[in-house]
């Protein structure tokens, strides 16, 4: 018979994920739209095809519901409506920073209502560095938001998250980092909830 040996950080996964799936309350099988675990933010043009849709697959493999917009979407759905909800509703938002992220409206208006809803936010800063983030604005953003994306960019960049290099790093690891992050923090909101 052989045996399977898993690595220390594996088996911190499996752990994390039992811990987690033991706390979880039964979801009521009539209900169509699941709450979202976890709000995966990101520039579409730089990072949709690699780390957001990787960690989109990782997370829904460990049972949770990971909310990403081509993924979780259809033609129809109001785009600012659902991903607002899904911001609202989420309990972790990660968010992954990338060179063109902050040319982006609709990046910067999702990151200033995760930091004003409170969440706990994961940065993930890919081929970027935090003091490289600043806001672009070419005229497309309201006078309205500008104070509103600054405030949130500057407090992402205050919030240690995970760094990565594309053409050095390795996809798995940081996906893998990020969804051990995931994780322990969903326990411990948990946890305190049961305080």
């Amino acid at each position: 018979m052989h045996m399977q040996r898993y690595s220390s950080a594996a088996m911190k996964m499996m752990n994390f994920h039992r811990n987690f799936l033991a706390l979880q309350t039964p979801r009521n099988p009539l209900v169509t739209k699941k709450a979202c675990d976890v709000f995966i933010n990101h520039r579409g043009i730089d990072t949709k095809r690699t780390i957001a849709t990787l960690l989109y697959d990782h997370l829904s493999r460990l049972n949770l519901q990971p909310f990403l917009d081509n993924k979780n979407m259809k033609p129809g759905d109001k785009l600012f409506d659902n991903i607002d909800n899904a911001i609202k509703n989420c309990k972790v938002g990660i968010t992954v920073f990338s060179p063109n992220y902050c040319k982006s409206y609709f990046c910067l208006h999702e990151l200033a209502l995760i930091m004003e809803s409170k969440k706990k936010v994961i940065p993930i800063f890919c081929d970027i560095k935090p003091s490289q983030l600043a806001l672009v604005n070419n005229g497309t953003v309201p006078d309205k938001d500008l104070e509103r994306f600054k405030l949130a960019i500057e407090e992402a960049k205050n919030t240690v998250g995970l760094t990565f290099d594309s053409l050095k790093g390795n996809w798995s690891d940081v996906v893998t980092s990020a969804s051990e992050i995931v994780i322990e923090s969903l326990i411990e909101m948990k946890a305190k909830r049961y305080d």
